[in-house]
């Protein structure tokens, strides 16, 4: 089957409708909103708390780069569950489709484990360097 520029007439309509009308609410907000700016709308609020001093202090990029580690291996751990869901259900059904899945779980967390030795070896999570 062979698709047709006409059959995505509706896909285009609708994309441009939403976009129509996502223009259309941020002019009419913008100009028809009240402009009040006083001193005390324009002020800096965090959590009721006066702002103090300077908000551009440094920090230190190990505090980043442990974020970013953490953010990374807890994904990886996400990953896992489904697929333990999964492989309990294959083990009573077809031994052959369980034992590619254990051996692709081996190499992902082959790759995991390179990762981590990696990451080790650089450094990363010495905080006193």
């Amino acid at each position: 089957m062979q698709y047709q520029p006409s059959d995505y007439l509706p896909i285009i309509v609708q994309l441009i409708a939403a976009i129509g009308f996502i223009v259309a609410t941020m002019i009419a907000t913008h100009s028809l909103g009240p402009k009040r700016n006083t001193k005390l709308k324009n002020e800096v609020f965090e959590c009721g708390i006066e702002s103090v001093g300077d908000a551009r202090t440094p920090i230190s990029v190990k505090y980043f780069l442990v974020a970013i580690l953490f953010v990374l291996f807890d994904v990886e751990v996400i990953f896992m569950y489904p697929w333990a869901v999964n492989f309990i259900h294959w083990v009573n059904t077809s031994a052959a489709v369980a034992k590619e899945m254990f051996l692709e779980m081996l190499v992902f967390m082959a790759l995991l484990l390179t990762g981590f030795v990696y990451v080790i070896k650089k450094g990363i999570l010495h905080w006193e360097k």
